[in-house]
């Protein structure tokens, strides 16, 4: 894969971090992302495009604003470069292929959920089902232009699958699982049916496994108790994008166990005692 394909998706995914953080800030109070532009959320000033520079604007302004010199949280800068980073592995991981775009799609929502769900506590309608459209419009287009229509109805499956999983553990552990957790159950199905329902297990477990550690880690330093409230959305999203950029051979080795074929050896058998 060409290097410049990938710093400019990269570049790309640097001004998408930016927009992430406005919907982050924003989406959750049940304002606008799109009016009024960029202002300091203490003292309104507008931000001036030179202010505007994803990551090197935090760095050059000391990491406040230039009006009020208030301090600029961190997760600015992170979102971007976290997104950057992820869009640039994923043109490696994809390459020019059909799906690329539904995966960076795919990517900005759940980066964005992260933030949300790591910073208020939860998961937004407002950005669970534009990123559900996006992603399917994207598999959609995939599915016509290279004509393999059985993804997109194992895709279908998947989300449904995932939506229906997570709703039941809801209905009948409440406690556990809030229903944005069941509505993101949903967009990982969707996100990852397309590369066939072992990557969105692989989300699932993995996510499910990285919660339960932080939970005991943080219950063992005494930061919380059974009953503190775990951001769970931001280790699915982290199991998710695990399984878009790394799923695949994991998945591939779990096959090869039961399907001998799956490597290439031949077929155990056992002769016939005379």
């Amino acid at each position: 894969m060409s290097s410049i394909f990938v710093v400019i998706v990269g570049l790309l995914g640097l001004a998408v971090g930016s927009f992430l953080n406005v919907a982050v800030s924003r989406v959750p109070a049940g304002r606008s992302v799109v009016r009024p532009g960029s202002a300091c959320p203490r003292c309104a000033t507008a931000i001036a495009a030179r202010d505007n520079i994803p990551v090197v604007s935090w760095l050059l302004l000391g990491r406040r604003c230039r009006a009020c010199r208030v301090p600029i949280p961190a997760r600015y800068p992170l979102v971007e470069a976290l997104t950057a980073l992820l869009f640039a592995s994923e043109a490696l991981r994809f390459g020019r292929s059909e799906m690329l775009p539904a995966a960076l799609v795919f990517t900005a929502g759940l980066v964005a959920l992260a933030a949300c769900d790591a910073e208020h506590l939860l998961l937004p309608r407002r950005l669970i089902y534009p990123t559900l459209g996006l992603t399917a419009a994207c598999l959609l287009a995939a599915a016509a232009a290279t004509g393999q229509w059985y993804r997109l109805g194992v895709t279908a499956a998947c989300g449904a699958g995932g939506f229906a999983v997570f709703f039941a553990l809801h209905r009948v552990r409440p406690a556990w699982l809030g229903f944005g957790d069941v509505r993101l159950a949903g967009l990982l199905g969707t996100g990852l049916g397309w590369l066939g329902p072992w990557h969105l297990v692989f989300a699932l477990v993995a996510g499910s496994f990285a919660g339960l550690l932080v939970g005991i880690a943080l219950m063992a330093a005494g930061r919380a108790t059974r009953h503190t409230r775990l951001p769970f959305g931001v280790f699915l999203a982290a199991g998710a994008v695990a399984a878009l950029l790394v799923g695949a051979p994991v998945v591939h080795w779990y096959e090869s166990l039961s399907d001998p074929y799956a490597t290439g050896a031949p077929p155990t058998t056992v002769r016939d005692r005379p």
